[in-house]
């Protein structure tokens, strides 16, 4: 295993993106709770972690990829044994693309903590991890596209070999009931960016009047909830524009825009250039 490791920094903004990452990381008591719109998944090669995800202890047990919905407040509360363990993030906007079983993504979505039942798989999850590490410590593009491929592979299959053996192993958390307000708005959001929705519908999905819902919404997650829904658009966008051939007038709808010249304002402001140009660097 690679001997660098981090750990939570208490400095970093609210909702802050880690982006695609694996890491080893230190486990430390965290003074305050994070939340990152990544999926996240933990795998401890000794010892376990204790989470407060969501308002609930959760236990990461050491041998046992884990993962779940981080833009729910996590926070470790406590661990045995200080070995570093490894942490992969995957921008949500991968992870919906990839089309795993409803059921499988709802749990996520829900604030449960999803772990593999079958303990001998550990090795090779630790080996395919520290792969990860290695090759997404290029910084390359090129790099990224076989870490995805592998982690769509590995997920797929701990969704459908969680499913067919038919039981609830593996499965802690809350239930929908049981997340905020913010919580089940960011879920929403989330799950529906592409289609035609606005703040109305956000707020009425919780019972809110829109105003009261934007203003809780900054509050908790330290960014407007227009921005939230448009920086889903943008990463959308963003990967169709380098993976696919195409019109940028399609790639704005499929993206959620309405418009072509609201696409075109917002991704200018966004990154300096056009969706056009955009496409012409990254290809």
């Amino acid at each position: 295993m690679n001997n660098l490791s981090v750990s939570f920094d208490p400095g970093r903004p609210h909702f802050e993106p880690y982006g695609l990452t694996c890491v080893n990381w230190q486990p430390t008591i965290m003074p305050r709770p994070d939340h990152h719109n990544e999926i996240e998944i933990n795998l401890l090669p000794a010892g376990s972690v204790t989470y407060m995800l969501g308002g609930k202890k959760t236990t990461v047990s050491a041998g046992r990829l884990s993962l779940f919905w981080a833009a729910i407040p996590h926070q470790i509360i406590g661990y045995e044994n200080d070995v570093p363990y490894l942490v992969a993030t995957i921008p949500l906007q991968h992870f919906l693309q990839w089309r795993l079983p409803d059921s499988f993504v709802q749990a996520l979505m829900q604030g449960q903590l999803l772990s593999e039942s079958q303990p001998h798989k550990a090795s090779k999850d630790i080996q395919l991890m520290e792969n990860w590490v290695s090759d997404l410590a290029q910084h390359s593009q090129l790099a990224e596209q076989p870490v995805l491929l592998e982690m769509q592979a590995r997920l797929t299959r701990l969704a459908a070999n969680y499913y067919e053996e038919g039981s609830t192993q593996g499965l802690a958390g809350i239930s929908d009931s049981g997340l905020s307000r913010v919580e089940k708005m960011a879920c929403f959001i989330a799950q529906n960016y592409t289609q035609k929705i606005t703040v109305q519908d956000v707020a009425e999905l919780v019972g809110l009047h829109p105003n009261y819902a934007m203003n809780l919404f900054q509050k908790s997650f330290g960014t407007t909830l227009i921005h939230y829904l448009t920086q889903h658009r943008l990463s959308h966008a963003q990967r169709l524009l380098t993976t696919t051939d195409d019109a940028i007038t399609e790639i704005a709808l499929k993206s959620g825009f309405q418009s072509i010249s609201r696409f075109n304002d917002v991704f200018n402001h966004a990154f300096s250039c056009s969706p056009r140009a955009y496409r012409k660097h990254h290809r």
